[in-house]
């Protein structure tokens, strides 16, 4: 295919760049949906603020299980052009991963139809702000399926080292969501103000439009074909996704679960700290763009590195998003040193809710280098096909540390115990990470410590898997 482009050859921090750099658009384009929403539904009532507050953090852990399918097709192509298999067969990978996506987005969005009431509920919505949650969901839900069989295609270029492709199609979606909020959110002509279905109803518009671009595209440029024999291999291909993308779901579930599970102990405190901890953890999400971008560029050069036997390639370039992680983190927090209230204000129209977020960003921004190398190693590991180690270190970062950490401090410090909760949470699983990467023989660790831990968590994963 013409669009491919070869990381296994040429600098290192190049081949990075090009599947990483563009990626830096589209991801931003993404979470500019997540900021606008909040911006414009600030405007609408604080009952709406709120409730995004409660929705976010669900619909990221959903949304997180697309991203793990997209890192078991990305695996499994970059691998296949790197051992240099033919385009039929990488066709039939095509195909394979749009029906995978599609029957398992259709099951879960059904799924979370019918959950939505008491999952918000769980969480500690009522009344107003429950009633404005649910709204959200039924255009939602229609609009999971087209969203993950993107991923899923978009993952098929990043593979192919083609990450433009992905990176464009995401931005004039987000562009076209953003677009239309405004206008279903408080109605224009003959369209009524809707509030947060309205919001709902212009993110289902965007997505099905984005679906049926890509997939025009991919058949121009040969990326879809059905003279391939579809039919053949599938339940090979489906096995091989299903291995990486399962546990690689899980993983980048695991997180957004996590953060609903201490948006809950937030809750404690009241809907004014709600409201500033969900914004300010969508202005998090905006700022490390560049950090999602490496873990996104780092699971092609990986891929296609091993899968052409160059694994000291692919070592030099996990470290290199090491670096940048540590470097990108630090500077993000000296700056909200000094911009976090003006941020705050403008996510939240001041008030309550502001001074809740700019605590947040003061305090956490802190720890985002170590969220930074989190990210990075779990998709090298993903890529790596070593999915199982990124899901358990995931689970391991949530279960063990942040969450329970989380309630505790809410207790004993109220907010800012929640907030030292996040710090501690990132920087002790960095060392986790390094331990991880070195076991499955993606880092290379010298020190005489490591060698003892590591057996030990090869051991309890080979186990637990």
């Amino acid at each position: 295919m013409s669009s491919e482009r070869d990381l296994t050859k040429g600098s290192v921090g190049k081949a990075l760049f090009w599947v990483s750099a563009p990626m830096t658009l589209g991801i931003l384009g993404t979470l500019l949906v997540g900021l606008a929403d909040s911006l414009f539904l600030a405007r609408v009532s604080p009952e709406a603020l709120a409730a995004i507050g409660f929705v976010y953090p669900v619909i990221v852990a959903l949304t997180s299980l697309s991203i793990g399918l997209a890192a078991g097709t990305n695996t499994v192509v970059s691998q296949a052009i790197g051992k240099g298999e033919d385009q039929h067969a990488r066709n039939r990978l095509t195909l394979h991963s749009m029906l995978f996506a599609t029957v398992l987005s259709v099951g879960v969005s059904v799924l979370f139809f019918f959950a939505a009431p008491w999952i918000f509920a769980s969480m500690g919505a009522k009344d107003k702000v429950l009633e404005a949650a649910l709204s959200y969901i039924p255009y939602w839900c229609l609009s999971f399926p087209p969203m993950v069989v993107v991923m899923a295609l978009n993952a098929v270029f990043r593979a192919a080292g083609n990450s433009t492709v992905a990176a464009t199609t995401m931005l004039l979606q987000s562009l076209l969501n953003i677009a239309l909020n405004p206008i279903f959110i408080f109605g224009a002509g003959p369209v009524p103000a809707l509030g947060m279905a309205g919001a709902g109803l212009a993110t289902l518009i965007a997505r099905i439009a984005g679906l049926a671009g890509l997939v025009f595209f991919a058949w121009r440029t040969g990326f879809i074909r059905f003279d391939c024999g579809p039919a053949k291999n599938l339940p090979r291909s489906i096995s091989k996704m299903a291995r990486v993308g399962i546990p690689a779901s899980l993983s980048n579930a695991i997180n957004p679960v996590g953060m609903a599970v201490v948006t809950a102990a937030v809750a404690t405190i009241g809907d004014a700290a709600v409201a500033g901890f969900g914004a300010a953890g969508r202005v998090q999400s905006f700022v490390l763009v560049p950090l999602l971008a490496l873990s996104s560029g780092i699971g092609p050069v990986v891929g296609q590195n091993w899968g052409a036997g160059e694994e000291g390639r692919a070592r030099k370039a996990l470290w290199l998003c090491f670096v940048l992680s540590v470097l990108f983190g630090f500077a993000l927090a000296l700056l909200f040193l000094g911009f976090a209230d003006f941020v705050a204000n403008l996510m939240t129209k001041g008030g309550e809710p502001a001074k809740y977020a700019a605590s947040y960003l003061r305090v956490v921004s802190w720890g985002f280098f170590g969220y930074g190398i989190l990210v990075t190693a779990n998709a090298a590991m993903n890529a790596r096909d070593r999915a199982q180690w990124s899901m358990w270190l995931s689970a391991a970062r949530i279960a063990l540390l942040y969450a329970p950490l989380a309630w505790l401090g809410v207790f004993v410090a109220g907010y800012n115990g929640i907030l030292v909760a996040s710090v501690l949470a990132n920087v002790v699983t960095i060392w986790w990470a390094l331990v991880a990467c070195h076991a499955v023989g993606l880092f290379k660790l010298d020190w005489a410590i490591v060698a003892t831990p590591s057996r030990w968590i090869v051991d309890a994963t080979e186990r637990a898997s």
